[in-house]
Protein backbone atom coordinates (compact mmCIF):
# COMPACT_ATOMS: atom_id res chain seq x y z
CA UNK A 1 0.00 0.00 0.00
CA UNK A 2 1.49 3.39 -0.94
CA UNK A 3 2.75 5.72 1.75
CA UNK A 4 0.99 8.98 2.49
CA UNK A 5 3.64 11.04 0.72
CA UNK A 6 3.02 9.09 -2.50
CA UNK A 7 -0.70 9.83 -2.26
CA UNK A 8 0.06 13.49 -1.51
CA UNK A 9 2.22 13.74 -4.64
CA UNK A 10 -0.46 12.04 -6.74
CA UNK A 11 -3.07 14.50 -5.49
CA UNK A 12 -0.74 17.45 -6.08
CA UNK A 13 -0.14 16.42 -9.71
CA UNK A 14 -3.82 15.73 -10.39
CA UNK A 15 -4.79 19.07 -8.86
CA UNK A 16 -2.24 20.99 -10.94
CA UNK A 17 -3.46 19.31 -14.12
CA UNK A 18 -7.22 19.31 -13.57
CA UNK A 19 -8.35 21.93 -11.04
CA UNK A 20 -10.47 24.73 -12.44
CA UNK A 21 -11.13 22.92 -15.69
CA UNK A 22 -14.45 21.50 -16.91
CA UNK A 23 -14.68 17.82 -17.71
CA UNK A 24 -15.26 17.03 -21.38
CA UNK A 25 -15.69 13.29 -20.85
CA UNK A 26 -15.76 10.81 -17.99
CA UNK A 27 -15.76 7.04 -17.95
CA UNK A 28 -16.12 5.36 -14.56
CA UNK A 29 -15.68 1.65 -15.06
CA UNK A 30 -17.11 0.18 -11.89
CA UNK A 31 -20.62 -1.29 -11.78
CA UNK A 32 -22.13 1.22 -9.36
CA UNK A 33 -20.92 4.19 -11.47
CA UNK A 34 -21.24 2.74 -14.95
CA UNK A 35 -24.07 5.10 -15.94
CA UNK A 36 -22.68 8.21 -14.24
CA UNK A 37 -21.67 11.06 -16.57
CA UNK A 38 -19.77 13.97 -15.01
CA UNK A 39 -19.12 15.81 -18.28
CA UNK A 40 -19.65 19.54 -17.92
CA UNK A 41 -18.78 19.65 -14.26
CA UNK A 42 -15.73 21.60 -13.15
CA UNK A 43 -13.07 20.02 -10.98
CA UNK A 44 -12.56 22.28 -7.99
CA UNK A 45 -9.63 20.55 -6.32
CA UNK A 46 -7.95 17.23 -5.68
CA UNK A 47 -6.93 16.73 -2.06
CA UNK A 48 -5.32 13.84 -0.17
CA UNK A 49 -6.60 12.64 3.16
CA UNK A 50 -4.15 10.10 4.54
CA UNK A 51 -4.08 7.49 1.79
CA UNK A 52 -7.39 8.56 0.26
CA UNK A 53 -7.85 10.84 -2.76
CA UNK A 54 -10.81 13.23 -2.90
CA UNK A 55 -11.55 14.81 -6.28
CA UNK A 56 -14.08 17.56 -5.58
CA UNK A 57 -16.36 18.85 -8.33
CA UNK A 58 -18.90 21.61 -8.50
CA UNK A 59 -22.42 20.61 -7.64
CA UNK A 60 -21.43 19.19 -4.23
CA UNK A 61 -19.85 16.00 -5.60
CA UNK A 62 -16.66 14.17 -4.66
CA UNK A 63 -15.06 11.27 -6.49
CA UNK A 64 -13.35 9.18 -3.82
CA UNK A 65 -10.53 6.81 -4.73
CA UNK A 66 -7.97 4.75 -2.85
CA UNK A 67 -4.85 3.20 -4.38
CA UNK A 68 -4.33 0.38 -1.86
CA UNK A 69 -1.65 -2.01 -3.11
CA UNK A 70 -1.21 -1.27 -6.81
CA UNK A 71 -3.69 1.38 -7.90
CA UNK A 72 -2.37 4.44 -9.73
CA UNK A 73 -3.46 7.64 -11.48
CA UNK A 74 -1.65 8.63 -14.68
CA UNK A 75 -1.84 11.89 -16.61
CA UNK A 76 -1.70 12.13 -20.41
CA UNK A 77 -1.77 14.86 -23.02
CA UNK A 78 -4.53 14.79 -25.66
CA UNK A 79 -3.87 11.95 -28.10
CA UNK A 80 -1.02 10.51 -26.03
CA UNK A 81 -0.93 6.72 -25.72
CA UNK A 82 -1.91 5.42 -22.30
CA UNK A 83 0.87 3.38 -20.76
CA UNK A 84 -0.28 2.59 -17.22
CA UNK A 85 -1.44 -0.92 -17.99
CA UNK A 86 -3.80 -2.90 -20.24
CA UNK A 87 -7.18 -1.43 -21.07
CA UNK A 88 -9.07 -3.84 -18.81
CA UNK A 89 -7.26 -2.37 -15.78
CA UNK A 90 -8.63 1.13 -16.35
CA UNK A 91 -11.23 2.07 -13.74
CA UNK A 92 -11.66 5.81 -14.33
CA UNK A 93 -11.13 8.37 -17.07
CA UNK A 94 -11.40 12.10 -16.40
CA UNK A 95 -10.80 14.13 -19.54
CA UNK A 96 -10.38 17.89 -19.87
CA UNK A 97 -9.26 19.88 -22.90
CA UNK A 98 -5.64 19.89 -21.71
CA UNK A 99 -5.10 16.62 -19.84
CA UNK A 100 -6.63 13.20 -19.29
CA UNK A 101 -6.37 11.49 -15.92
CA UNK A 102 -6.61 7.69 -16.06
CA UNK A 103 -7.05 5.61 -12.91
CA UNK A 104 -5.64 2.08 -13.11
CA UNK A 105 -6.49 -0.85 -10.82
CA UNK A 106 -8.38 1.34 -8.37
CA UNK A 107 -9.93 -0.97 -5.77
CA UNK A 108 -12.02 1.88 -4.36
CA UNK A 109 -13.95 4.31 -6.56
CA UNK A 110 -17.12 5.98 -5.33
CA UNK A 111 -19.12 9.14 -5.90
CA UNK A 112 -20.62 10.91 -2.92
CA UNK A 113 -21.78 14.34 -1.82
CA UNK A 114 -18.86 16.52 -0.76
CA UNK A 115 -20.66 17.18 2.49
CA UNK A 116 -20.63 13.44 3.18
CA UNK A 117 -16.87 12.91 2.87
CA UNK A 118 -16.69 12.06 6.55
CA UNK A 119 -18.39 8.78 5.70
CA UNK A 120 -15.19 7.60 4.00
CA UNK A 121 -12.43 9.52 5.79
CA UNK A 122 -13.99 10.54 9.10
CA UNK A 123 -12.45 7.57 10.89
CA UNK A 124 -8.90 8.66 10.11
CA UNK A 125 -6.55 10.06 12.69
CA UNK A 126 -4.56 13.28 12.24
CA UNK A 127 -3.15 13.54 8.73
CA UNK A 128 0.65 13.77 8.75
CA UNK A 129 0.58 15.88 5.57
CA UNK A 130 -2.74 17.62 6.15
CA UNK A 131 -3.33 21.24 7.13
CA UNK A 132 -4.87 20.13 10.42
CA UNK A 133 -1.96 17.97 11.58
CA UNK A 134 -2.14 17.59 15.36
CA UNK A 135 0.84 15.71 16.84
CA UNK A 136 -0.59 15.79 20.35
CA UNK A 137 -3.78 14.08 19.21
CA UNK A 138 -1.82 11.51 17.21
CA UNK A 139 0.28 10.71 20.26
CA UNK A 140 -2.82 10.48 22.45
CA UNK A 141 -4.37 7.92 20.11
CA UNK A 142 -1.20 5.85 19.91
CA UNK A 143 -0.69 5.90 23.66
CA UNK A 144 -4.29 4.84 24.32
CA UNK A 145 -3.18 1.22 23.66
CA UNK A 146 0.21 0.93 25.37
CA UNK A 147 0.38 -2.85 24.91
CA UNK A 148 -0.13 -2.70 21.16
CA UNK A 149 2.96 -3.38 19.07
CA UNK A 150 4.42 -0.17 17.70
CA UNK A 151 4.50 -1.47 14.12
CA UNK A 152 0.79 -2.25 14.18
CA UNK A 153 -0.07 1.00 15.95
CA UNK A 154 1.74 3.11 13.36
CA UNK A 155 0.02 1.33 10.48
CA UNK A 156 -3.43 1.91 11.98
CA UNK A 157 -4.74 4.92 10.06
CA UNK A 158 -7.14 5.66 12.90
CA UNK A 159 -4.16 6.74 15.00
CA UNK A 160 -2.41 8.89 12.43
CA UNK A 161 -2.94 8.87 8.69
CA UNK A 162 -0.22 8.39 6.11
CA UNK A 163 2.27 5.82 7.40
CA UNK A 164 2.86 2.61 5.46
CA UNK A 165 5.23 -0.31 5.74
CA UNK A 166 8.32 1.53 4.50
CA UNK A 167 8.08 4.20 7.15
CA UNK A 168 7.22 1.73 9.91
CA UNK A 169 10.50 -0.10 9.31
CA UNK A 170 12.53 3.08 9.01
CA UNK A 171 10.93 4.89 11.95
CA UNK A 172 11.49 1.92 14.22
CA UNK A 173 15.12 1.76 13.10
CA UNK A 174 15.73 5.46 13.63
CA UNK A 175 14.20 5.31 17.12
CA UNK A 176 16.16 2.15 17.99
CA UNK A 177 13.24 -0.21 18.64
CA UNK A 178 11.89 -3.27 16.86
CA UNK A 179 8.39 -3.21 15.33
CA UNK A 180 7.28 -5.78 17.96
CA UNK A 181 7.96 -3.42 20.87
CA UNK A 182 4.81 -2.46 22.80
CA UNK A 183 4.09 1.19 22.17
CA UNK A 184 4.17 1.93 25.89
CA UNK A 185 7.83 0.84 25.97
CA UNK A 186 8.98 3.09 23.12
CA UNK A 187 11.35 5.73 24.51
CA UNK A 188 10.27 9.34 23.91
CA UNK A 189 7.22 8.45 21.78
CA UNK A 190 6.63 12.13 21.04
CA UNK A 191 9.89 12.12 19.06
CA UNK A 192 8.61 9.19 17.02
CA UNK A 193 5.56 11.21 15.96
CA UNK A 194 7.67 14.28 15.15
CA UNK A 195 10.07 12.16 13.10
CA UNK A 196 7.21 10.60 11.13
CA UNK A 197 6.04 14.06 10.13
CA UNK A 198 9.56 15.13 9.18
CA UNK A 199 10.18 12.10 6.95
CA UNK A 200 6.92 12.40 5.04
CA UNK A 201 7.38 16.14 4.56
CA UNK A 202 10.90 15.58 3.23
CA UNK A 203 9.68 13.08 0.63
CA UNK A 204 6.26 14.34 -0.42
CA UNK A 205 7.41 16.29 -3.47
CA UNK A 206 9.44 13.48 -5.05
CA UNK A 207 8.93 9.81 -5.89
CA UNK A 208 10.41 7.32 -3.47
CA UNK A 209 10.95 7.44 0.28
CA UNK A 210 14.49 8.49 1.16
CA UNK A 211 15.16 8.08 4.88
CA UNK A 212 18.97 8.00 4.89
CA UNK A 213 19.56 11.28 3.08
CA UNK A 214 21.34 9.34 0.33
CA UNK A 215 19.44 9.14 -2.96
CA UNK A 216 21.78 6.64 -4.60
CA UNK A 217 20.25 3.35 -5.64
CA UNK A 218 20.36 0.83 -2.82
CA UNK A 219 21.21 3.52 -0.25
CA UNK A 220 17.83 5.17 0.33
CA UNK A 221 16.65 3.02 3.28
CA UNK A 222 18.41 1.94 6.45
CA UNK A 223 16.70 -1.46 6.76
CA UNK A 224 13.55 -1.59 4.63
CA UNK A 225 13.81 -4.30 1.95
CA UNK A 226 17.38 -5.01 3.05
CA UNK A 227 16.94 -8.50 4.56
CA UNK A 228 20.20 -10.49 4.32
CA UNK A 229 22.10 -7.32 3.41
CA UNK A 230 24.19 -5.08 5.67
CA UNK A 231 22.61 -2.41 7.82
CA UNK A 232 23.74 0.89 6.35
CA UNK A 233 24.69 2.18 9.79
CA UNK A 234 26.61 -0.66 11.43
CA UNK A 235 27.03 -3.35 8.77
CA UNK A 236 25.17 -6.06 10.70
CA UNK A 237 22.99 -8.29 8.52
CA UNK A 238 19.43 -6.97 8.39
CA UNK A 239 16.73 -9.49 9.23
CA UNK A 240 13.20 -9.86 7.97
CA UNK A 241 10.01 -11.06 9.57
CA UNK A 242 6.31 -10.30 9.81
CA UNK A 243 3.99 -8.44 12.13
CA UNK A 244 0.31 -7.64 12.35
CA UNK A 245 -2.87 -9.71 12.67
CA UNK A 246 -3.05 -12.96 10.72
CA UNK A 247 -5.36 -11.48 8.09
CA UNK A 248 -3.19 -8.38 7.60
CA UNK A 249 0.37 -9.62 7.90
CA UNK A 250 3.06 -7.13 6.95
CA UNK A 251 6.70 -7.74 6.23
CA UNK A 252 9.12 -6.21 8.73
CA UNK A 253 12.84 -5.46 8.73
CA UNK A 254 15.21 -4.68 11.57
CA UNK A 255 18.86 -4.52 12.53
CA UNK A 256 19.61 -6.75 15.53
CA UNK A 257 22.41 -4.44 16.64
CA UNK A 258 20.86 -1.00 16.15
CA UNK A 259 17.38 -1.89 17.44
CA UNK A 260 16.29 -3.28 20.78
CA UNK A 261 13.11 -5.05 21.72
CA UNK A 262 11.18 -8.25 21.00
CA UNK A 263 11.63 -10.05 17.70
CA UNK A 264 9.90 -13.14 16.28
CA UNK A 265 10.84 -16.28 18.12
CA UNK A 266 11.92 -18.01 14.91
CA UNK A 267 14.42 -15.30 14.03
CA UNK A 268 18.06 -16.33 14.62
CA UNK A 269 19.01 -15.13 18.07
CA UNK A 270 15.51 -13.76 18.64
CA UNK A 271 13.18 -14.02 21.58
CA UNK A 272 9.44 -14.55 21.33
CA UNK A 273 7.52 -11.35 20.75
CA UNK A 274 4.38 -10.51 22.72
Amino acid sequence: MPEGDTVWLTAHRLHAALAGRPLLRTDLRVPQLATVDLAGRRILEVVPRGKHLLTRLDGNATLHSHLRMDGAWHLYAPGERWRGGPEHQVRAVLETAERTAVGYRLPVLALLATGDESQVVGHLGPDLLGPGWDPAEALRRLAAEPDRLVGEALLDQRNLAGIGNVYVAELCFLRGVTPWTPFGEVPAPDKLVVLAKRLLEANKARPGHVTTGDTRRGRTHWVYDRAHRPCLRCGTTVRGGEHGPADRRRVAYWCPRCQRGPVPGDAPGGVPGP
